[in-house]
Parts: structure tokens; C-alpha cells; sequence
């Protein structure tokens, strides 16, 4: 019964924040989250819907329509006809051009087997997962750091559109949700171990955690690195599912297209293959050699080319992203002109004093992740609202006791 008093009194003592912080749940839902870039949304979003897509139309084909179409001999019913489509469809056919012999042994015919036209909408479905995967960890990951990341880029984009009253009530209460967040994940601990271990952290990173204000921002650069190890990493999957060299496959199509040639026949995706099956009646058995076509390598040609050129696109950016970030956020001379940047826009960077606790602001006060989240919410909403809560930021750090006590500030400077 104490408990749930003192729940409640919790919920009471503060209802603005718990109601700005609380109310968007369902909306943030229906519109996404936006706890990361648009480079990252790129990846776990766009790519596997477009994926999804693309198992929706290779599957209708397969599972609707005639997927292999066999020419059979003439005193084959339409019952053997069925039979030797089925056969054909669930066996792997093999390519043989038609300027070249078909091979007499089976070891020869093995080798130009094709075994991956079945399993088309599984592979599609599975790199749909791996890019969804990166994704997922970051969500569960980051959720332990302490904050909610995509609440606070949601109100502060949504603060664009109410009104000035509501704009300022919300970043005010943004601005407290951050101080609480990042006063919990403080060091109160002491001691020579700490101190160096804080400053390893505050300089290269070497040393990570939420007591150390970086563990966000460590763990969204490691997300990165699986979003652009993901996409490089599934160009050499469809290398060894497809059997072939796919991982120059958009260099030989530019090549084509540059020379003008007439590529009706791919040989990574043929149209028209060969099947033997056999038959068995009482003791005799018959062997059967039949030419296939397969009109849903129409449809695969078409997509895993623009899938290797999507992959390429989507790898390069993400590499791009990931050296931004890097560049942006790991050298601490950057961190510190980011928010100077904010603090003189609002004319908070005049005093020597100002100057000597702009740098105490960024590497004791918001570190790491509290920087990271202002960058977060510049890349998702807009540079007005990141110098909006620095100001807000700024005149909170400024007012705590143990600032005010330290460094007296005459009143002209008080009120910046």
C-alpha cells in the first residue's frame, strides 16, 4: 500500500512532464520512431520494404502462376505434363547454351545446375531480416541507456507545430527529463582509477559506459558498423546463394549497356534450362531429357540487379554516415565547437567565464550522449530546436548550486 502511495504521489508531484513525455506514445507509434538518421531508416525501413515487395511479387509468381513451363515429349498427357513441371520445379534444372552440347555425365550436368530459383522469396525474406536486425539490437541496447531517445526527438519536432506557450512549456520539460538523465548516469564515485578512466573516455573512447557519458553514443557507432558490415556483407551471401560471380554483376551490366550489346540471355539467370527425370513403370525405368522455360527469371534478373545496385547505394551511404558521425562526435574539439556554435547564436559565449564553462558544459555536463542526442534531434527535426534546448540546457547547468557556488556570476550574466 506504501508503494502504490508513493507511486502516486511520484506520478502527482510532477503531471506536466509525465503528460508531454506520456501522451505521444500512440502517435510516435503510428508515425514511426525517430531514434536514429535517416541513413540508418534507410537501411532497417526503406530496404526491407523494398525486399518485402519484392517477396510478394516473386512469390505471387511462383505460387499463382506457372513459375516452369517444360516441353515434353508428345505422348505425354496432361497428367505427365503436370507431373514433369513439378519434377523439374522442385529438382534443380541445369543451363546449357545452345551452341554448346548438353553433357553426357552427370558430374558435367552438375555443375551447370541451378538451385536457387526456389528459394528466391526465402533469401529475400532473410536479407529483410538482417537489415531489420541492426536495428532491433539498437532498440534494445539503447533502451538501457537511461533515456528515452525517441520521445525526446519527437517532441522536440512536434514542438514546430503547436503553439508558443506549448512550444516552450515542452522544451522546458525536455530540457528537465535530460538533467535528471544525465545527472543519474553521473561518476560519484572517486579515486585516481576513476579520474583516469574518465578522462580515457572523455578523450578517445577507449574506456565506455553510462557512468562515463558515452555509452549511447559508443553503441550507435557500433549499430553503424553492423548497418554497413550488413550491406557488404550480404553482395558475397548472394554471391554463394546464386552460385555465381554476382559481385561484379552491376559491373558487367554497366559494361553492357556501354557497348550497346543485346543481352536477351543472362547466364546467371536463364530463361531456358534443361531437366531429366526419370519415370518408373513395373521393372523398366526411363530417362527423360526435357527443355525448360522459366519466366520467373524474368522477374529475378531484373530484381537482383537492381538489388546489387541498391546494396552498393545503400553501403557507400552508410560508410559516408558512419565517418560523419565519427568525425563529428569522437574528436572533442568538434563536440565543443558544436555547442559553441548554439551558445554564441544565443548570445551566451561573451565573458571569459563563458568561454571557460562552454568547455565544462560539453565534457562534465552533457558529454558524449547528451550531445549525441542533441545531434540526433538536429537530424531529425531542425537546428532552431537544438539551439533552443542548448540555451535551455545552458541556463539550467548554469543555475545548479555547486556552479553558482564555485563561480559567482554577476547578475548581468545570470540571466543569459
Amino acid at each position: 500500500m506504501k508503494r502504490r502511495l508513493s507511486i502516486a504521489a511520484a506520478a502527482t508531484a510532477d503531471p506536466g512532464l509525465d503528460s508531454v513525455l506520456g501522451s505521444f506514445a500512440t502517435y510516435a507509434r503510428l508515425k514511426g520512431r525517430y531514434d536514429d538518421d535517416w541513413i540508418d531508416r534507410l537501411n532497417h525501413l526503406y530496404t526491407t520494404i523494398i525486399f518485402i515487395i519484392f517477396t510478394i511479387v516473386v512469390s505471387t509468381k511462383q505460387y499463382v502462376g506457372e513459375p516452369i513451363h517444360c516441353w515434353c515429349p508428345a505422348q505425354f498427357t496432361s497428367g505427365h505434363r503436370d507431373y514433369a513441371n513439378n519434377v523439374c520445379w522442385i529438382s534443380n534444372t541445369y543451363y546449357v547454351p545452345f551452341e554448346e552440347r548438353i553433357p553426357l555425365h552427370r558430374e558435367g550436368k552438375q555443375q551447370k545446375e541451378i538451385g536457387y530459383y526456389q528459394w528466391v522469396p526465402m533469401i529475400l525474406l532473410f536479407q529483410a531480416l538482417l537489415f531489420k536486425v541492426p536495428c532491433i539490437l539498437w532498440r534494445i541496447l539503447g533502451a538501457s541507456g537511461g533515456v528515452n531517445l525517441d520521445k525526446i526527438v519527437t517532441l522536440a519536432a512536434d514542438t514546430q507545430f503547436v503553439a508558443p506557450e506549448d512550444r516552450e512549456r515542452t522544451i522546458k520539460h525536455i530540457v528537465r527529463y535530460m538533467d535528471r538523465w544525465l545527472e543519474n548516469a553521473r561518476e560519484y564515485r572517486s579515486g585516481c582509477l576513476i579520474r583516469m578512466r574518465q578522462t580515457l573516455s572523455k578523450y578517445c573512447c577507449i574506456v565506455w559506459g553510462k557512468r562515463y557519458g558515452n555509452y549511447l553514443f559508443i553503441i550507435y557507432m557500433v549499430i553503424k558498423i553492423f548497418y554497413m558490415g550488413n550491406a557488404v556483407g550480404q553482395l558475397f551471401i548472394l554471391n554463394e546463394f546464386l552460385g555465381t560471380n554476382y559481385n561484379l554483376y552491376g559491373f558487367e551490366v554497366l559494361s553492357h549497356l556501354a557497348n550497346g550489346d543485346d543481352w536477351t540471355e543472362s547466364p546467371r539467370f536463364p530463361r531456358v534450362t534443361m531437366c531429366d527425370f526419370e519415370i518408373r513403370q513395373m521393372q523398366n525405368v526411363h530417362k527423360y531429357t526435357v527443355q525448360c522455360v522459366l519466366p520467373i527469371n524474368l522477374f529475378n534478373e531484373k530484381i537482383f540487379i537492381f538489388i546489387w545496385f541498391w546494396l552498393v547505394f545503400v553501403s557507400t551511404f552508410s560508410a559516408g554516415n558512419f565517418l560523419i558521425w565519427f568525425y563529428a562526435m569522437v574528436f572533442r574539439q568538434h563536440r565543443i565547437r558544436y555547442l559553441k556554435k548554439f551558445l554564441r547564436v544565443n548570445e551566451c559565449y561573451k565573458t571569459e567565464l563563458d568561454k571557460k564553462m562552454a568547455v565544462k558544459f560539453a565534457d562534465q555536463y552533457l558529454r558524449h550522449d547528451g550531445i549525441f542526442v542533441l545531434r540526433l534531434v538536429g537530424k531529425n527535426a531542425n537546428d532552431v530546436l537544438v539551439s533552443e534546448l542548448v540555451l535551455q540546457l545552458w541556463n539550467h547547468y548554469r543555475n545548479k548550486p555547486l556552479f553558482r557556488h564555485a563561480n559567482p556570476i554577476s547578475d548581468d550574466n545570470s540571466n543569459v
